[in-house]
């Protein structure tokens, strides 16, 4: 049992989590771009000055800079500190719903949610390697006793990966067209490996909704709306499968 009070393991989890969302944010932006993410210093986009050590502070720096750089007063992009804050606000949950490892588990989970929902929004494209880092650390918390139980977590791997596969072969057989993509499975079958099966029901449902208020919100903002129109499911997945593990972790889950 942890011995400090849950806000401390909430505050702890916010400031990891900006620390981390500063990784997660330069991942998505260079990755798709063939960048390193590991190697060079963080530099301004616009004119290519090194950044200091100060103008690297998660959210801080940004508020302080106001959203510009110093040097040439171009507009950083926003998705910095949005990751940042998505980042901390993930970790601050994660561990003050379950102060301990169940919530540093639980805050690795949202973290890498974080950046496969970013990359499938801008992108559409969600990285085997992530994909199977995320199932791998998955497996890695069923085997360490965190609930849901191991088994429970196979069969929710196997349930969401073939689920969608399915789905997916059979589509593109009958209407002879790709109707999802090859990472959509995949990511449902992590995510099983982190909820469990009988949470996967729930999870499918709130990305659903989600696909459905996004559709919404477009045509709100004057886009047409088709048949064709392609959705990002994985993000869609993704988002709703954090509010899922807060559910299944705190006990409002059956799976729990």
């Amino acid at each position: 049992m942890p011995t400090l009070p849950w806000q401390y393991w909430a505050l702890g989890g916010a400031i990891l989590g900006a620390i981390i969302g500063s990784f997660v944010a330069t991942l998505v932006l260079r990755w798709p771009a063939q960048r390193s993410v590991t190697t060079g210093r963080s530099a301004c986009d616009a004119c290519g000055r090194a950044l200091r050590i100060g103008e690297l502070i998660p959210l801080l720096s940004i508020v302080v800079q106001r959203g510009r750089c110093r040097t040439c007063g171009a507009t950083i992009d926003p998705l910095h500190w949005q990751i940042e804050f998505a980042c901390a606000l993930a970790g601050c949950v994660a561990l003050g719903v379950a102060p301990g490892f169940a919530g540093i588990a639980g805050a690795l989970f949202g973290w890498t949610l974080i950046a496969l929902i970013v990359l499938d929004m801008r992108h559409f494209w969600l990285p085997d390697k992530l994909t199977l880092a995320l199932a791998v650390a998955g497996l890695a918390a069923g085997l360490a006793g965190l609930t849901p139980s191991l088994s429970d977590r196979v069969y929710g791997g196997l349930a969401g990966y073939f689920s969608l596969a399915v789905i997916a072969f059979t589509y593109r057989h009958l209407r002879g067209r790709e109707g999802l993509g090859g990472g959509d499975p995949k990511l449902l079958g992590a995510i099983g490996l982190w909820l469990g099966w009988q949470a996967l029901p729930l999870v499918v449902l709130g990305g659903s909704g989600a696909g459905l208020l996004w559709v919404f919100a477009r045509a709100l903002r004057g886009h047409a709306v088709s048949a064709t129109d392609r959705l990002p499911l994985g993000a869609l997945l993704g988002i709703a499968a954090f509010p899922v593990w807060i559910a299944v972790t705190s006990g409002y889950w059956g799976a729990a």
